[in-house]
C-alpha cells in the first residue's frame, strides 16, 4: 500500500489525543493493523495523519478535508543585498534579534561563520522549540532549532540523519534570508567581499525536510506542524510542486494555517519558465518568488588549436593551462551499452565511451549537468545550443556554454583537422549592465528578488557543482534559481516585520509588492516588480487580508461549506453574502481575462489601510494603460485622517485591445509615497499564471 496524507483542516480546540483519534479511523478501515499503518499524526497546528492506505478506503469519511498521495517535491551574498538597495549600514531595530526565520529546507551546516552565534543573547522568550542534538550537531543563540523529517525511516547513503546539511541547499538559502556578516569570503577568488543575510540579527529555525531523493509531503506537512507551534515569524520554503488543489498541496496547506497565526510563509516560484501557468506555488495567502539577476557575471573562453577564441558561460574555478585534444560526443558512443552517436552527442551520462573520451574535451550538442562527461573521464566539456545564456553555474569539470553557432564552429573545425585540440580558461567575472531581468529558467510570480549567481554559505563536504564525485572543498558556494530569491524575499519579510511586529502576513506582502523596483519587463515577465526591502518598511498604504477574507475567496473557488468548516474550525458557511469573487479579494494586483478580444469588461473592489503619515491624501494614476483601453478609480483621491484608517475605491476597466496579453498600473501618491499595483489582462489564448489567479480572473483553481 502507499502512503497517504489525511488532511483535517485546524486542530480542535481544547485537550485532544490526535494518535488516538487517527487510529480509530483507522480501525474502521483496517481493525486491529491499524496501527501498523499509520506513520504521522500532525496535532501541534492543524489535524490530519500520514498513513499506508488505498485512498477509496477514507472517501467521504467525516472530517476528511483531503487525501492525497504523499508525492516527492523538488528544490527549486556579497553583491545580492546591495543590487537592491540594501546596504551593510541600513537602518534597523532592536526587534530584529527576536525574529525568527523558519528555513525549511535541507538542513543547515552549523559550524559556518555565517552562523556565528558571538554577541547573540539567549533565544527569545516565545520560542518554544527544540534542537535535535547530536554528538555531530548542535544549536547555538543563532540557530536555535534544528528537526530532521523522514517518514518513511529510509535514507540515501549520502544521507546524513541529522539536521545537519550534506547538499548545500539548505545552508545557502539560510544564509541569505539571516546569515551573519563574513568578510572576505568568495567561491575560490569569484565574488569575493562580505556575505550577509537579509537580517543578520535574526535567529534561524532548522527544519530538514528534503534528502538526496527530493522532499516528501508528509515531511513538508510535518515541518509546517512543527515551525508554526515553535513560534517563528517567517516561514522560507525553496520547494515547489504542482497542483490545482490547495488542499491537496502540504505548502498550500501548511501556509494557510501559519498565516492563521501571522506567519508569512515565502516560497519559491519554480524553475520552469519562462512558459505561461509554470508556477508551483500559487496559494493567496503566500508570497512567490521569481528570479532576477544581479549586476554580476560570468564568462569562460575556449581556445582551439587553430587559435580561435569562442565564449561561453560557466562559473569555472578549474585552470587547464594546456591544449588537450578534442572529440565531439556524437564520435563517441558508449555502443557497450547499447547507445549510439545521436544518444551519446548529448553527453548524459552513461551514453559517452570512457575508452575514447578520457583525457579529452568533449563536445555537446546540449546543455547538461557535466556529470556525463565527468564520469566518462573527459577533461573538459563544451556545451552547445540555442538555450538562452542569462545563467551560468559550475560543473565537475571545465566546461562552457556556448552558442549553437559557435558550436556549429567548433564542429567543423573538428571535422576539418587531424588532431583537434582546445583549452577552456577560468572564468572571467563581469558586470552584467542590464541587470535587473528576469532569468529565463523562472517561472512569473507575485514578486522577483535576487536568484542568478548568488554567492552564500555552503558545507564544505557538499560538491561545489552539486555533482557527486566533484571533490573541490569550499565554505561558500553560487548557485542559482528561484530558490535564491525567495530567501531574499523571506529576509526582506523578517526586516519589515521587524519595524512592523504587529503586520498581518498579507500586509507585509502587499508592502513588498506595492514598493518595488519596477522592471523595465512588463508585469507577466516579474509580478509587481523587484524587491526594496529600505521602502517596504514605509509603504504609505497596505492591502490587507485576514482569514475571514480567503474563506470568502474559497467559497467564490468552489470550496464546501462541509471542507471549509474542517479547515477553518468554526462553523461558517459558504453563502450568497460570503461568496467572494476572485476580482473582490484584497490583493495588492489586479488581472482579468476575458474570453472574446470584442470587449473586456471588469470591476475590482479593494480596501486600503493608512499605515505612513496620520493625516495624508493619496491621489489615483494610471500609467500605462494600453490604447483602447479605459481604466477609472472612484474615488480618485483618498484623503486620511488617522493611522491604520481604511478607505476603499473600485477599479473599473472596459474596452477593447488588440494584443492577447497587456499590462499597466495603478499608482496612489501622497507626494512622499508611492503605492503601486500592477494590472493584467490576458485574452485565454494567453493563460494568466495562476499567481495571478488568486487576484482576479475568470480561472478556477
Amino acid at each position: 500500500m502507499q502512503e497517504y496524507i489525511v488532511y483535517m483542516g485546524a486542530k480542535p480546540a481544547g485537550d485532544f489525543s490526535a494518535s488516538a483519534i487517527h487510529i480509530d479511523m483507522l480501525q474502521q478501515v483496517f481493525g486491529s493493523r491499524a496501527s501498523n499503518s499509520l506513520v504521522r499524526s500532525y496535532k501541534r497546528s492543524f489535524n490530519g495523519f500520514v498513513a499506508k492506505l488505498t485512498e477509496e478506503k477514507f472517501s467521504g469519511m467525516d472530517g476528511v478535508v483531503s487525501i492525497f498521495p504523499n508525492e516527492k517535491k523538488q528544490l527549486h551574498t556579497t553583491r545580492s543585498w546591495d543590487f537592491v538597495g540594501f546596504p551593510q549600514q541600513v537602518k534597523r531595530t532592536s526587534v530584529e534579534s527576536d525574529i525568527i526565520i523558519g528555513v525549511l529546507d535541507t538542513g543547515i551546516w552549523p559550524e559556518s561563520d555565517s552562523f556565528d552565534d558571538e554577541g547573540f543573547g539567549p533565544p527569545p522568550s516565545k520560542w518554544i522549540g527544540t534542537c535535535q542534538g547530536f554528538s555531530n550537531f548542535t544549536c547555538n543563540n543563532k540557530i536555535i532549532g534544528a528537526k530532521y523529517y523522514r517518514s518513511s525511516g529510509q535514507f540515501g547513503q549520502e544521507d546524513l540523519q541529522s539536521p545537519r546539511d550534506s547538499e548545500g541547499h539548505g545552508t545557502h538559502t539560510a544564509s541569505t534570508a539571516a546569515g551573519g556578516l563574513v568578510s572576505m569570503a568568495s567561491l575560490m577568488g569569484f565574488g569575493l567581499g562580505t556575505a550577509r543575510g537579509g537580517v543578520p540579527s535574526a535567529r534561524i529555525a532548522v527544519y530538514k525536510i528534503c534528502w538526496s531523493d527530493g522532499c516528501f509531503d508528509a515531511d513538508i506537512l510535518a515541518a509546517f506542524d512543527d515551525a508554526i507551534a515553535d513560534g517563528v515569524d517567517i516561514i522560507s520554503i525553496s520547494v515547489g510542486g504542482k497542483t490545482e488543489n490547495y488542499f491537496e498541496d502540504p505548502i498550500a496547506i501548511g501556509a494557510f494555517h501559519a498565516m492563521k497565526k501571522r506567519i508569512l510563509t515565502s516560497a519559491s516560484a519554480g524553475n520552469d519558465g519562462p512558459v505561461l501557468a509554470s508556477i508551483t506555488n500559487f496559494s493567496p495567502w503566500s508570497l512567490s518568488v521569481a528570479a532576477s539577476t544581479i549586476d554580476r557575471d560570468f564568462f569562460t573562453k575556449v581556445q582551439l588549436g587553430d587559435s580561435n577564441v569562442f565564449e561561453g558561460v560557466s562559473i569555472n574555478t578549474f585552470e587547464l593551462n594546456d591544449m588537450y585534444p578534442l572529440i565531439y560526443g556524437g564520435d563517441a558512443p558508449n555502443t557497450a551499452a547499447g547507445f549510439s552517436g545521436n544518444r551519446s552527442r548529448f553527453c548524459l551520462p552513461r551514453t559517452l565511451n570512457p575508452n575514447l573520451v578520457k583525457g579529452k574535451i568533449v563536445l555537446c550538442d546540449i546543455k547538461t549537468s557535466g556529470t556525463g562527461a565527468f564520469l566518462a573521464g573527459a577533461v573538459g566539456a563544451l556545451m552547445a545550443d540555442t538555450l538562452p545564456k542569462d545563467s551560468s553555474r559550475s560543473y565537475p569539470l571545465p566546461a562552457s556554454h556556448l552558442s549553437a553557432r559557435d558550436g556549429s564552429s567548433i564542429g567543423n573545425y573538428i571535422n576539418s583537422t587531424s588532431n583537434p585540440t582546445a583549452s577552456i580558461f577560468k572564468s572571467t567575472e563581469v558586470s552584467d549592465t542590464l541587470a535587473p531581468y528576469v532569468v529565463s529558467f523562472s517561472s512569473r510570480p507575485d514578486i522577483t528578488a535576487p536568484g542568478v549567481r548568488i554567492l552564500a554559505a555552503w558545507p564544505p563536504i557538499a560538491p561545489v557543482s552539486e555533482v557527486k564525485g566533484d571533490n573541490r572543498e569550499v565554505l561558500y558556494n553560487i548557485i542559482s534559481g528561484t530558490s535564491m530569491s525567495c530567501p531574499h524575499a523571506s529576509g526582506a519579510a523578517a526586516y519589515i516585520k521587524s519595524f512592523n511586529p504587529t503586520w498581518s502576513p498579507a500586509a507585509i506582502k502587499s508592502a513588498l509588492m506595492t514598493t518595488v523596483l519596477k522592471n523595465p519587463e512588463a508585469e507577466f515577465a516579474y509580478g509587481a516588480g523587484n524587491i526594496d526591502p529600505v521602502k517596504a518598511i514605509d509603504p504609505g498604504l497596505v492591502y490587507d487580508a485576514d482569514e475571514i477574507d480567503y474563506v470568502k475567496y474559497l467559497c467564490g473557488q468552489g470550496y464546501s461549506t462541509r471542507a471549509l468548516r474542517l479547515v477553518t474550525g468554526d462553523n461558517g458557511v459558504c453563502s450568497a453574502a460570503t461568496n467572494g469573487t476572485v476580482w473582490n479579494l484584497n490583493y495588492p494586483s489586479f488581472a482579468l481575462s476575458s474570453l472574446t478580444k470584442e470587449s473586456i469588461t471588469g470591476m475590482f473592489n479593494r480596501t486600503v489601510t493608512n499605515v505612513g503619515s496620520s493625516v495624508s491624501t493619496y491621489k489615483a494614476t494610471v500609467i500605462g494603460a494600453p490604447e483602447g483601453l479605459d481604466i477609472q478609480v472612484e474615488p480618485s483621491i483618498l484623503s486620511f485622517t488617522s493611522l491604520m484608517q481604511k478607505l476603499s475605491f473600485v477599479l473599473k476597466v472596459e474596452g477593447k485591445v488588440g494584443d492577447n496579453i497587456v499590462s499597466a498600473s495603478l499608482v496612489w501618491d501622497d507626494g512622499v509615497h508611492q503605492v503601486r499595483t500592477p494590472l493584467l489582462y490576458s485574452h485565454p489564448s494567453h493563460k494568466i499564471p495562476e499567481s495571478w489567479c488568486s487576484c482576479g480572473t475568470i480561472y478556477k483553481i
